[in-house]
């Protein structure tokens, strides 16, 4: 049933990569899921049939990993990418250089469709260093495959992501909740809506060489984010804005930590909304209409309420 088509997915085993392998094991294909951790990508295997997604050592790092994954695939995708780095030199390695390495490895395997996921921030003029990385490596992409799909998703939510549940885990412990940049707007997507849409770039033509920006239903600023968590979360915690002299500060210390929960870098990221330009939120080209905050986000914050969710069910029951 998958012998002839087989798709290989660059960060499978990541937080948007799970919904994204989901997707092309039910649409049929044959699923490689290129990790530098294997082992995290063998826990992906009950998400579709025996010997239908397998896990392979690949780091986008490397020619010969990169090469050796690609060979008799249709279908590539490159959800590699990271935040931040030790004087920005992740960045350029893995956004820039490592996104032009798996675009050329797949003009070379001779790869028929190919997608790469960017950010809805990618500028050569963007006031972070990130959002430089991720339009140089559009560019890289470009070079080797012109005809590659492009997709710039604002900020993705869902059940594992580091936002909604990072604040939520710090309205549980301290007694007042900072907030950086308060006005910026954010239009967060679902990674499950995201996901959906990277499928079918892959699986179906006419999408190539095309740029699609994503962007959830509701645009919110940071201070209306912190304040629907505290309300979901049923934590009472004053919001503290932090201001931005005092923010660069904190962000100098905490970058030097590992796991860096501020950098000095995330606060320029901060200094521009996260928008889609227009009133269209990208899906409509794909018949879709993308799922809210407010459907999604409760249910996976509810176990961050006082007693884990579990006393305001008690009183329901009685």
């Amino acid at each position: 049933m998958y012998e002839n088509r087989t798709a290989v997915v660059f960060g499978g085993s990541g937080f948007v990569g799970r919904y994204v392998v989901q997707c092309l094991a039910q649409a049929g294909y044959m699923v490689r899921v290129a990790n530098r951790r294997p082992d995290q990508g063998a826990l992906l295997r009950s998400l579709g049939d025996v010997g239908q997604i397998a896990p392979f050592y690949a780091s986008v790092l490397d020619d010969y990993s990169v090469a050796t994954v690609m060979r008799g695939a249709d279908v590539a995708i490159n959800l590699v990418g990271v935040l931040s780095a030790p004087r920005g030199q992740g960045l350029l390695a893995v956004n820039v250089d490592g996104a032009g390495r798996v675009a050329r490895c797949a003009a070379e395997a001779g790869v028929a469709r190919y997608v790469h996921m960017s950010a809805l921030g990618a500028c050569a003029k963007a006031p972070s260093a990130y959002g430089r990385s991720r339009a140089a490596g559009e560019q890289a992409v470009r070079h080797y495959r012109p005809d590659a799909a492009i997709v710039r998703p604002s900020l993705i939510f869902g059940r594992e992501d580091r936002f909604f549940n990072r604040f939520a885990a710090m309205a549980r412990y301290l007694p007042v909740m900072p907030v950086y940049e308060p006005n910026t707007r954010i239009q967060p997507v679902y990674v499950g809506d995201v996901a959906q849409v990277i499928g079918q770039l892959a699986t179906r033509d006419g999408y190539g060489g095309q740029v699609w920006s994503l962007g959830g239903p509701d645009i919110m600023t940071m201070c209306e984010i912190i304040r629907f968590v505290l309300e979901e979360t049923r934590r009472h915690r004053p919001i503290i804005v932090v201001p931005g002299w005092l923010a660069r500060l904190q962000a100098t210390i905490l970058e030097r930590l590992p796991g860096a929960p501020l950098t000095r870098d995330q606060l320029l990221m901060l200094s521009r909304d996260n928008v889609m330009p227009g009133p269209e939120s990208g899906f409509e080209p794909f018949g879709m209409i993308p799922r809210s905050v407010a459907a999604c986000v409760p249910a996976y914050l509810e176990r961050y309420r006082p007693g884990g969710g579990r006393a305001e069910m008690a009183v329901d029951e009685v």
